[in-house]
């Protein structure tokens, strides 16, 4: 049975004088785990603020942005000189606030929570009616406590005019421009925080890159940290990668209207080029300075110039945005001095609260971890974290990650992977690997290790660091999974061998028959097992989604003798772990401890 233990409280005695303490006044802002017995309203497809506000709900307005930065050579609407942003917002009704007016008493400044993004109008309701997806979520919660929602439209998409360039540095500059107005405005506190999931949970990043004084805080759900980042790991590209700007985004500006010249900008032109060469070469493309790709990339920016705070939410098992977007990114946030947090659960690409898409996970994938990842108090979470950021109320949040493992465990880590995690290593040639050349004589090689003496925490990233030898200039693909005694997936890794260092760097190709060491990690997991498990892997060349590249498809001989399985292990019990509210923990529970 999982229990939450909190921790002691103990007064003592000097001399014959009983210290009799004080008691602590009750906090309006309790912490994650002391909210195991607090009822939430689950009635409806996301989660409700415990208090509600006491303000009503404005009318939205539609509004356009001008964007000054983009000029004639971006293309597009900086040739007309007219390029602008369309959002909707919504303000509180406030006694005494007339939003029209040029001066407002101090009670009438407000601070506005944004969610920007591509699907209003394409895919998804337009920018003046709540979505579903989140809009509706921060109306109805955020509003009525003097929080400003607007729901913004990138370059290309819904009614804002321009390109879209998927991420790019136009995208950036209308980002940027609805930040700075929504900032500036008379009924504005000057304040403003993103929030929003996959693309739109990437939108917050790109905001971030400029360092705004009015950007606050940012709450990137499954975000990108850059484009390149997401779709090629270690050289190794998803399927989707070659078209994600021209197949998939250039469809929303280039839809057949009368706005489509305004998008033949050169991002859009340049991502035909672009995708393809990054598919051939596993890297970003950075030849005779092509910069199409490091535009897209926003991590280092946002260390070098932003002064606000950071909120991740990363589902562990997402299959869209991979956790290795929130980790170790987090912990180069913590080393930069940016305040932040991470809310880490064994689901999918979704949000903490919405049963619809935990509910449908699969064995491996999250399902062992339902329904304990479910987050009712996600609405108080994020007011506690707003009211603080946005309007210096309340307390300061506990910063660090809150982690669930796969089998549906929550426990709270300063960081993560935390401080005190020991590394196992292991000699691979002592796990009896059934083979040593991968490639068209042999498609899989397996070798496992175990049992456990005692039950462990896999949390972090382990390692796999082997010697191989290519067979030719096509260089070879490695894939690694890791599974359970039933054969559930655990985890995996994946490396084109030109990358063989990891990263982004990497060489056209190999000479044949020469040795390199490649440094292949596992994507973040956090994974639980008993006392008598063991785990399994198997070696192939791709699996997953990932396609090797045409340079990386040869045979080629792994030396296990000089192979190395590295397992990071944290020594945590029951007495680490709290519940998640209004879940049933009882002895049947998946969650085994």
């Amino acid at each position: 049975m999982l229990v939450i233990l909190l921790p002691a409280m103990f007064s003592g005695c000097f001399g014959e004088e009983e210290i009799v303490p004080v008691p602590k006044e009750e906090s309006a802002y309790p912490q994650p785990w002391e909210r195991a017995d607090l009822i939430y309203d689950n009635t409806d497809v996301f989660s409700r603020v415990s208090i509600n506000g006491t303000f009503g709900v404005d009318i939205a307005q539609s509004v356009f942005v001008d964007v000054d930065t983009i000029t004639a050579a971006d293309g597009g609407s900086g040739i007309t000189g007219d390029a602008r942003v369309h959002l909707g917002l919504w303000l509180p009704i406030i006694e005494g606030c007339d939003w029209a007016s040029a001066e407002l008493l101090e009670k009438c400044h407000v601070p506005v929570i944004a969610e920007v993004g591509p699907y209003y109008d394409d895919g998804d309701v337009d920018a003046l009616t709540p979505a579903d997806r989140l809009g509706r979520f921060l109306i109805e919660n955020y509003v009525p406590h003097g929080f400003g929602v607007a729901q913004v439209s990138v370059f290309g998409t819904g009614e804002s005019n321009h390109c879209m360039d998927l991420m790019g540095t136009d995208e950036q500059r209308g980002i940027d421009a609805a930040v700075t107005w929504l900032g500036t405005q008379p009924w504005s506190n000057g304040k403003v925080g993103l929030i929003g999931k996959s693309y739109d949970g990437s939108t917050p990043w790109q905001a971030a890159t400029f360092g705004n004084p009015y950007l606050s805080t940012i709450v990137p759900m499954s975000g990108l940290i850059g484009v390149h980042d997401l779709m090629w790991r270690n050289g190794s590209m998803e399927a989707r990668g070659m078209i994600m700007h021209n197949g998939v985004y250039g469809s929303f500006g280039i839809d057949g209207d009368a706005d489509d010249p305004d998008n033949f900008c050169e991002g859009y032109l340049e991502g035909y080029v672009n995708g393809p060469a990054a598919y051939l070469s596993g890297g970003m493309v950075e030849y005779a300075g092509n910069d199409y790709w490091t535009e897209r990339s926003f991590l280092d920016r946002v260390i070098s110039n932003y002064n606000g705070s950071i909120y991740i939410i990363q589902g562990m098992q997402d299959w869209n945005v991979d956790p290795h977007m929130a980790f170790p990114t987090h912990q180069i946030v913590e080393k930069s001095g940016i305040e932040v947090k991470t809310l880490a659960g064994q689901w999918a690409h979704d949000y903490p609260d919405r049963m619809s898409g935990h509910s449908s996970q699969e064995a491996g994938r999250g399902a062992e971890a339902y329904p304990y990842g479910l987050r009712w108090d996600w609405a108080d979470e994020m007011l506690y974290w707003f009211n603080w950021y946005l309007k210096d109320n309340g307390e300061a949040p506990q910063l660090g990650v809150e982690m669930q493992d796969n089998r549906g465990g929550w426990r709270f880590e300063e960081t993560w992977p935390s401080d005190d995690t020991t590394y196992l290593e292991i000699s691979v040639d002592t796990l009896s690997p059934t083979g040593a050349i991968m490639g068209a004589t042999q498609g899989e090689i397996t070798f496992s290790y175990g049992p456990f003496n005692t039950s462990v925490f896999i949390s972090g990233m382990p390692t796999l660091h082997s010697e191989i030898t290519p067979h030719s200039t096509n260089n070879g693909h490695i894939f690694v999974e890791m599974t359970d005694d039933t054969g559930m997936h655990l985890g995996h890794a994946v490396m084109d061998l030109r990358f063989h260092a990891g990263g982004r760097d990497g060489s056209l190709s190999l000479a044949p028959f020469s040795t390199v060491t490649a440094l292949i990690e596992f994507f973040p997991m956090d994974i639980f097992l008993e006392a008598g498990e063991s785990i399994h892997f198997k070696v192939t060349q791709t699996g997953e989604d990932y396609v090797p590249s045409p340079a990386a498809i040869g045979d080629y001989t792994i030396n296990w003798a000089a192979s190395t399985l590295t397992l990071p292990i944290v020594n945590r019990a029951c007495v680490d772990l709290f519940q998640a509210p209004m879940q049933d923990y009882g002895e049947d529970s998946n969650r085994i401890c």
